[in-house]
C-alpha cells in the first residue's frame, strides 16, 4: 500500500484527516488501488504515521463520495466501477463541461482568467516544442495545464451548480481531468490543440461553438479511456497459461 500511495504526511501538512482524505482520494481516482481491494486501518495508520481517528474520518468521507464500499464486519473496500458506469460518467461530464464552456463564452473571461489560460497553454506549447522531451515529463506538464484550463473555465462559467455537477462526475475513477496516464505524445498534442480551439471560441464569444468543441473534447477522451479499460479487462480475464510439465530427466546408467 505504501508504494501505491507514494506519499507521507509531514508535520506542516495541515489537518491530518483532510490530508489523508485527499491523498487516498487521489490514489483511488488514479486507479492506483485495485478495485475490490480491502483497506485496513492499521496499514493506513502505518503508512501515514497517524492515529486511527483521521484514517476513520477519511474512510467515512470517501465511502460517502461513493469511492469506497462499507460492509459490516468486513470494513472498507475499493468500489469497482463497471466499464459502462465509467463511460456513462464521461458522457454526463461532457454535457456539464460543455455547458461550462458555453456560459464562459457568454459571460466572458476576466483579464486574470485569460492570462491564466494563456500561461497554462504556453506550458504545454513549450514542452511539445522541447527537443527530446520524454512522455512522462510531458504528461506531468499537461496534467497541471489541463487542471488549470478546466478550473478557469469553471470559474468563468460563474455557476455553482455546474461546478458541483462537474466535481461529482470527477469523483469516478479514470474520469477526472488529471487522469492522462494512458496518453502518448500524439494524444497529448491532440488534446492540447482542442484546448487552444476551445479557448479561441470562448475569447471570440462563440457560445455554441465553445460548447460543441468542449463536448467533443471530453467524448474523445472517453473513447480513449474506454478502449484502454476494455483492453485491460480482457487481459485480466484471460486464463493463465498452464505451465508445461517438464519431463524428469532419465537416469543415466553407469557403464559396465
Amino acid at each position: 500500500m505504501e508504494a501505491v500511495l507514494g506519499a507521507r504526511l509531514e508535520a506542516n501538512d495541515g489537518p491530518r484527516s483532510q490530508t489523508v482524505t485527499d491523498l487516498l482520494r487521489a490514489a483511488l481516482l488514479d486507479g492506483r488501488i485495485a478495485p475490490d481491494s480491502r483497506l485496513f486501518e492499521l496499514d493506513l495508520c502505518r503508512q501515514f504515521k497517524v492515529s486511527r481517528t483521521p484514517i476513520r474520518a477519511a474512510l467515512q468521507t470517501l465511502a460517502g463520495e461513493g469511492l469506497l464500499d462499507y460492509t459490516p464486519n468486513r470494513g472498507y473496500s475499493v468500489r469497482a466501477y463497471t466499464l459502462s458506469e465509467i463511460t456513462d460518467t464521461y458522457e454526463m461530464r461532457a454535457l456539464a463541461e460543455g455547458l461550462a464552456a458555453r456560459l464562459a463564452a457568454e459571460r466572458g473571461l476576466t483579464q486574470a482568467q485569460q492570462v491564466e489560460i494563456e500561461q497554462a497553454l504556453a506550458l504545454v506549447d513549450n514542452a511539445l516544442n522541447r527537443h527530446g522531451v520524454d512522455v512522462q515529463t510531458l504528461r506531468s506538464v499537461y496534467t497541471e495545464a489541463n487542471r488549470r484550463f478546466h478550473r478557469v473555465i469553471h470559474e468563468a462559467a460563474n455557476s455553482r451548480v455546474v461546478v458541483d455537477v462537474v466535481r461529482l462526475f470527477q469523483r469516478v475513477p479514470h474520469t477526472s481531468a488529471h487522469n492522462v496516464v494512458g496518453f502518448g505524445l500524439e494524444r497529448v498534442r491532440m488534446r492540447h490543440m482542442d484546448h487552444h480551439a476551445i479557448f479561441e471560441a470562448i475569447l471570440c464569444r462563440e457560445p455554441k461553438k465553445a460548447e460543441e468543441l468542449m463536448r467533443t473534447h471530453i467524448m474523445t477522451v472517453k473513447n480513449t479511456a474506454a478502449r484502454a479499460l476494455a483492453q485491460r479487462n480482457i487481459i485480466e480475464e484471460l486464463p493463465a497459461e498452464p505451465q508445461k510439465r517438464r519431463r524428469a530427466p532419465r537416469a543415466k546408467t553407469a557403464a559396465v
